[in-house]
């Protein structure tokens, strides 16, 4: 709080005189520029949930009105490509390490632990200078191999991806705002007629991590007297790459080798979305998503909310385009064009997966946005959202911004890991990729069908996040534009350098 209001004050204008009236300290507001690849979905409200009762799938009319505030979408699923540029980052980000390791000569080069005045700061990485890639030293070379293991089919060396675990720390805004659970305790009552107990001892859980001794990461959720700001701050540890076993194990008796070895090591499959992604391995992704452009930004004190997980509320109201009549992220209600051009990719008919154009996955963007600009929210890969899932749905939030939050403690049974998924994908049948169908997955599985995108809160102009007079949010790209993103593919997804009663099961 008093660092919020410290940033306030520091940007505002100072105004002198008045002549004796309040007339207000303003501050410059800033619009933030549009983050890569993303489209802004403006503010707005929708009927959320099941909108006509459809007996073959036990569908119930059971929508709630919410609104929703604007916010910054991926317009593609994230793609082979990006969330390689994250295993690669995590990888160069431990040879460094160790080439700054005595244990392997000890190149302090590597790290960063003074200014440019010789004054101590906290260590950093030094991602200027480059890793010895071609002609290492001995103790270079012992450092960038330490990485790797060799295939015995084979022979070739790979990555060894037990290692590649990326560490991140979050603050619980949430649980630091709770009346309960501030320091000071006559702040945590205003009702007068309750005396202030000062010896109250307020519990607090969190979340932290570490790697034992055999390489293993071990979460751990503690439980503890409340002392500080601190204990709102969660550790995670997560091994970021993808379950490439997730082809075989998702389909008994079926022969889908080659997805394991090609599909994301292969640069054919680059402009595909992700799959074999965990919920709390795409979380891991958006922290790092967020630290890289805060990197990038360096020190010249640009404010932006984090990248996160949409929530199951943002995504039905960006896949409809706020729209209380559309029932898929199209506009119709038939999964095709008159012309017999499907509008998305899923399983079309009973085994044949291909009348679609494609047999699993298509490349992100391969079919039409809907009006919010946004591309295969109805099909190819389902998405994780951030709600936790429950049977009641929208009707167990507000109807503002709703979300229902659940941090699953490590000692939690399992059926409290469930994460909410939606958009159906391309194994599906039409009903399951319809935009207000709820369905959800365990937060720790991996799948074949299951993917992500990411979405940032929009802190701008208000003027921009205006919802046009209809209702829709208003965040259609235009003809031209789409046009030109048709043409360019699915590669700019790469980023720069540097309530339905419907459950599928």
């Amino acid at each position: 709080m008093i660092l919020a209001a410290t940033a306030l004050v520091s940007c505002s204008k100072s105004l002198s005189g008045g002549g004796g009236e309040v007339t207000g300290i303003r501050g410059r507001v800033v619009d933030e520029p549009a983050p890569y690849g993303m489209v802004l979905v403006k503010r707005g409200s929708v009927e959320m949930g099941s909108q006509q009762k459809d007996s073959l799938w036990d569908d119930i009319p059971d929508a709630k009105g919410i609104s929703v505030d604007a916010f910054w979408m991926d317009e593609k699923e994230v793609s082979n490509a990006m969330y390689r540029q994250f295993v690669y980052y995590v990888r160069d980000s431990i040879i460094r390490e160790r080439l700054a390791d005595p244990a392997y000569g000890g190149d302090e080069t590597y790290k960063i632990e003074t200014d440019k005045y010789g004054e101590p700061v906290t260590p950093r990485l030094n991602w200027s200078k480059p890793i010895p890639w071609r002609k290492p030293n001995e103790d270079e070379e012992r450092a960038i191999n330490s990485l790797y293991v060799t295939d015995p089919r084979t022979g070739v060396k790979m990555l060894d991806f037990e290692q590649l675990n990326y560490r991140y720390e979050t603050f619980d805004y949430r649980q630091y705002a709770l009346r309960r659970n501030r320091m000071n305790p006559e702040r945590r009552n205003y009702n007068t007629d309750i005396p202030t107990d000062y010896d109250e001892e307020v519990l607090i859980s969190k979340d932290t991590a570490f790697i034992d001794d055999d390489g293993t990461i071990q979460r751990v959720t503690i439980n503890r007297p409340l002392s500080g700001p601190y204990d709102f701050v969660n550790t995670y540890i997560v091994n970021v790459y993808p379950d490439t076993t997730v082809w075989v194990n998702d389909f008994a008796n079926a022969y889908t080798d080659q997805y394991v070895r090609y599909y994301f090591a292969s640069p054919i499959y680059d402009d595909y979305p992700v799959v074999g992604v965990s919920w709390e391995q795409a979380n891991a992704f958006c922290a790092w998503r967020t630290e890289y452009l805060r990197q990038s930004y360096g020190m010249r004190g640009i404010n932006f909310e984090p990248f996160r997980l949409p929530t199951e509320a943002e995504w039905e109201y960006a896949a409809r385009a706020g729209n209380n009549d559309q029932t898929y992220s199209w506009k119709t209600d038939v999964p095709h064009t008159d012309k017999g051009c499907y509008n998305g990719n899923f399983k079309p008919g009973f085994g044949d997966y291909t009348r679609d154009g494609y047999i699993i996955t298509s490349p992100v963007g391969s079919y039409a946005a809907n009006d919010f600009g946004l591309y295969d929210m109805s099909g190819n890969v389902a998405e994780w959202t951030s709600t936790a899932w429950s049977e009641s749905g929208v009707h167990k939030t507000a109807d503002i911004n709703p979300d229902y939050q659940y941090n699953a403690a490590k000692e939690d049974p399992y059926v409290l890991k469930r994460k909410v998924i939606r958009g159906g994908s391309w194994k599906d049948p039409s009903h399951f990729v319809r935009a207000d169908v709820r369905t959800w997955e365990y937060q720790n599985e991996q799948r074949s069908f299951v993917g992500f995108r990411c979405v940032r809160t929009y802190i701008g102009s208000p003027k921009a996040a205006k919802a046009s007079k209809n209702g829709a949010a208003a965040g259609k790209t235009k003809t031209k534009k789409a046009k030109a993103q048709k043409t360019q593919g699915s590669r700019s997804s790469r980023g720069p350098r540097g309530a339905g009663a419907s459950v599928r099961r």
